[in-house]
């Protein structure tokens, strides 16, 4: 990678946001945790970093604390929220708590031009998420903006290039904070514009071709947006040494195994071998409650089943996967990163130590988006890369509490309800997300006179740019009651539906 920006993590829960604003201003980010030390940050050579912000203040004992000599790699820096507070105080400044804190929308005053906030008008409207301030500037720097409870909401030292903002440009409640992002990107670091989809297919293949040499490679294909794009990329780069498995695990959409067959056998150029191992997988998840639980044993039996597998299809050395850079972050935080693990991914924390397959993940630095971008430049039609996104671990997360054929059968049944009444609509091109949650909730109903005490369905329909974060959709209510009587009527088992209507953060998309 020519043109790199490194985000280091003081456990923002908007760090991932911060890559994939980065990324849209065509310049590749990556995140490291604030452990990276200055030497490890040297040989990769960044054009820039940022300082992300986080739940510390920096006056605590145990606050996050990076090396202090990344100041001197004579890379320019940003500083975010806790970011700009530790650039300050790494300088020589003073941060204290501040009397009056600033959370949710405010004002900022430009007081002085700066390349950071070219193109930008005062008063702006800005997010807060804050309770400390700076009290006194480190010398050498001199303030650009102020705020209604920060005096030095903007401070730079442009001869060293180090900019910090005590504001979150990165969050949509920021709404010209792109520009901020664009301007420390192009005009500060100096970054061209060579972050592109055709660009990193170039180059993955190239990667692919190298690593894999003349072995084999057998993927997981689920059918769903990650692994498609997988299976493509890799095809492109070794053709018929990827052999392509796909895993009936029981815990599919409905009528998923026959539609995933027919697009990859009449369409998809690439060997494919179909195993229903459905029973295995129920078997392992008898009795189960607990996510983390059902997630570890998915994937460990999806490894064994692929190990099985082999023996039909030949030997393989590498097996491959739909990682996406999200996964890696949400899943397996670095010793040392005070961002907290959110859940595991069954692609990334439920596989064995060991296994006799080395992992190939082609797509592990890609947001969502960029999955999709990529499988458009590879040519895959929009049924397989314009879908909704379907969890690894499948229905067994969108089922609360323990998994059974009977309670997969009803949450099958609403959800393709949801989906029809989303595709009918209209709606569902506009959306990121929609499905149904099987809730360990029964109630008391009436159905004919008679009374019912049977189970509810959460109906879970969110908007996103990437899946990082998500707010739920204000679905015109005649839509919403056509869903509700329907399941209500034509799914056994169910007399209540409900509407989910949180927001990710606080909540994730999926329930577990």
């Amino acid at each position: 990678m020519s043109e790199e920006i490194l985000i280091l993590d003081f456990g923002s829960q908007y760090t991932q946001v911060i890559a994939r604003r980065i990324r849209e201003c065509e310049v590749f980010g990556s995140i490291l945790p604030y452990t990276a030390t200055a030497e490890e940050i040297r040989q990769r050579n960044p054009s820039g970093i940022i300082f992300s912000g986080g739940p510390a203040s920096v006056y605590a004992a145990n606050a996050p604390i990076c090396d202090p000599e990344i100041l001197e790699l004579g890379a320019p820096i940003l500083g975010i929220c806790y970011g700009l507070q530790l650039l300050a105080k790494l300088s020589g400044g003073e941060v204290e708590p501040s009397s009056h804190r600033e959370f949710g929308k405010g004002l900022l005053e430009i007081a002085e031009p700066s390349p950071l906030l070219e193109g930008l008008e005062s008063p702006m409207q800005i997010w807060n998420s804050h309770g400390d301030r700076i009290v006194k500037r480190p010398d050498g720097f001199k303030t650009t903006a102020t705020s209604g409870n920060s005096e030095h909401a903007v401070i730079e030292d442009s001869e060293r290039k180090f900019y910090g903002i005590q504001f979150h440009p990165e969050v949509v409640h920021t709404p010209k904070g792109t520009t901020i992002i664009e301007n420390f990107a192009h005009k500060i670091c100096g970054c061209g514009r060579n972050w592109t989809m055709q660009g990193f297919i170039d180059r993955a293949v190239a990667e692919i071709q190298e690593e894999v040499g003349d072995e084999k490679v057998i993927l997981g294909l689920s059918g769903g947006v990650d692994s498609s794009v997988a299976a493509a990329l890799i095809h492109k780069a070794i053709g018929d040494q990827l052999t392509c498995i796909f895993v009936n695990n029981g815990l599919l959409r409905a009528n998923e195994a026959e539609r995933v067959q027919d697009l990859y056998r009449n369409y998809f150029e690439s060997r494919l071998h179909y195993v229903d191992a459905s029973k295995r997988f129920l078997g392992k998840l008898k009795g189960i409650k607990d996510p983390e639980e059902k997630r570890m044993r998915i994937g460990r039996t999806f490894i064994k089943v692929f190990e099985d597998a082999t023996e039909d299809v030949g030997d393989a050395k590498f097996l491959a996967q739909g990682t996406l850079y999200p996964d890696i972050i949400e899943s397996v935080p670095i010793d040392g990163n005070p961002a907290a693990k959110i859940k595991s991914h069954h692609n990334v924390g439920g596989l064995p130590k060991k296994m006799r397959f080395l992992l190939l993940e082609p797509l592990k630095r890609l947001f969502k988006d960029e999955v999709r971008a990529v499988g458009r430049e590879l040519g895959l039609p929009s049924d397989a890369i314009d879908r909704h996104p379907f969890p690894g671990p499948g229905l067994a997360i969108r089922i609360m509490g323990k998994v059974t054929k009977k309670r997969l059968t009803a949450l099958r049944e609403a959800d393709t309800i949801i989906l029809e009444e989303m595709k009918r609509s209209g709606w569902y091109d506009r959306v990121w997300q929609s499905f149904a949650v099987l809730l360990p909730v029964r109630s008391v109903g009436v159905m004919g006179d008679e009374r019912t005490y049977e189970n509810s369905v959460a109906i879970r329909i969110v908007e996103s740019r990437d899946g990082m974060t998500a707010d739920w959709v204000k679905l015109p209510y005649e839509i919403l009651e056509t869903m509700s009587t329907r399941i209500i009527n034509e799914v056994n088992g169910i007399n209540r539906v409900c509407l989910d209507i949180s927001s990710k953060p606080p909540a994730t998309i999926e329930w577990e």
